[in-house]
């Protein structure tokens, strides 16, 4: 089932995801609707936040990344079919000289901003199955997790441009807020809640 987008400004994407068991009601089934929203929404990640859950969960397939003629084929091989879930990720190392890429997010449309993040991570995770893994990812496929593990840190990439770029996308941020903006998908909005 395609979910509806959260939209910035929301507070659920402020909040810090908590740690999930087995039993996490309908889990299999969550997993399957953000992959199938994710989809919808021609993304590459997606947090369990930017569906209103406050949990630790986010899913990511790089694939649509290995079209890019700009990057060496070796890249584009790593690229294409890499598809994950990350269940209680834990950030373990961030290392190497930051590079800057242009980076959205699905919250956030019509946003892209160029973003500094290390090239390298080690992170510790769960898939599906709930057993403890530690792993090392570089390139893109680390940006995007780094992208969405921010999300299950209540952290938006928009925090990690400088205040001036903010500031010009400023009216851009009220207008998501607000529910002024259109894409195509669903997506729900903080001040249309009547809060």
């Amino acid at each position: 089932m395609i979910l509806p987008i959260i939209g910035y400004g929301d507070p659920v994407l402020r909040k810090i995801g908590e740690e999930i068991t087995p039993e996490y009601p309908n889990l299999n089934e969550v997993i399957a609707n953000m992959y199938e929203t994710m989809y919808n929404a021609y993304g590459v990640g997606l947090a369990a936040e930017q569906v209103g859950l406050s949990i630790r969960l986010f899913v990511i397939d790089t694939t649509p990344f290995s079209d890019d003629e700009d990057l060496p084929s070796s890249d584009q091989e790593k690229l294409k079919g890499f598809k994950r879930t990350f269940i209680n990720a834990k950030m373990i190392k961030e290392e190497g000289e930051e590079w800057s890429f242009n980076e959205g997010c699905l919250s956030i449309p019509d946003v892209r901003e160029d973003v500094f993040r290390n090239p390298t991570i080690t992170v510790q995770y769960c898939e599906e199955d709930f057993v403890m893994k530690t792993e090392v990812f570089d390139g893109l496929i680390a940006r995007v997790i780094q992208h969405e593990y921010d999300h299950i840190e209540g952290v938006l990439f928009t925090d990690k441009i400088s205040s001036l770029k903010k500031r010009l996308i400023q009216k851009k941020l009220k207008n998501i807020t607000e529910g002024k903006t259109f894409q195509d998908y669903r997506m729900k909005f903080f001040a249309k809640k009547g809060r």
